[in-house]
């Protein structure tokens, strides 16, 4: 059962009704129904991301996380950390407030600088520990490339390692383009060697993420979570279900 219910979805979010439901069948798809965990956002903020932000890619991409969330958290709320060479800003995302927030959030925001990881994988980490949730976190971390200091994302990726969270990582541009390369070794880092658990998944959503069904899109954001459950339950990391 969701976290949320369709007629309340229907009640304060009528627009994301089609979201919900398709999150819903991934969901049952992939053995996660009934499951619950916190939801991050976490947004690149970069001067390269500009006409992600211009054309409503960055406000799809909330909308659908806010579709999946309503079935894994109760609240109605996705915490959203914008970064680009610092953390911009830490705030949410409600469902009862979807329509053009990343717009009002970024109106608000200043200049659009680099891209580093580190910083805003401390304010997710930072965030849920504070929540005192009991449950899991699953991370959508979108950018459009490598951040600048490589060593220290590895670092706090190993660190999170450690926690009940899972990041998933989310590309914007060109599928071929050497700015993913370290994304995938970041997926691709050595267990236990480097970490606990495997405790990342990483994939393009394309040059025009607007474009990738939400079938595909549901289905790669959590297709890799409940491997990480099972791994982590194992390893002690998160309570037995």
């Amino acid at each position: 059962m969701a976290a949320i219910s369709l007629s309340k979805v229907q009640e304060t979010a009528p627009a994301l009704v089609g979201l919900y439901k398709s999150a819903g069948v991934s969901l049952v798809k992939h053995g996660l129904d009934g499951q619950r965990a916190a939801v991050y956002l976490v947004v690149d903020h970069s001067g390269s991301m500009k006409p992600y932000y211009e054309d409503g890619s960055v406000q799809t991409l909330a909308d659908r996380v806010l579709g999946l969330s309503a079935h894994l958290d109760d609240d109605g709320r996705v915490p959203a950390v914008f970064f680009s060479t610092d953390v911009d800003a830490v705030t949410e995302i409600a469902l009862a407030d979807h329509a053009g927030r990343v717009e009002r959030i970024v109106a608000g925001l200043g200049h659009m600088g680099r891209t580093s990881y580190h910083l805003a994988m401390d304010a997710v980490i930072d965030h849920y520990l504070d929540s005192g949730s009991r449950e899991p976190a699953l991370v959508v971390f979108q950018t459009d490339g490598g951040p600048i200091n490589k060593l220290a994302a590895e670092r706090y990726l190993c660190k999170a390692a450690k926690l009940p969270m899972f990041w998933q990582f989310v590309g914007f541009g060109d599928p071929d383009s050497k700015q993913f390369d370290f994304l995938r070794r970041l997926d691709d880092l050595a267990v236990p060697d480097r970490r606990a658990v495997d405790n990342a998944g990483f994939f393009h959503a394309g040059a025009d993420p607007r474009k990738l069904s939400d079938t595909e899109l549901y289905d790669r954001l959590v297709g890799e979570f409940p491997k990480w459950l099972v791994a982590a339950r194992a390893q002690g990391i998160l309570r037995p279900s």
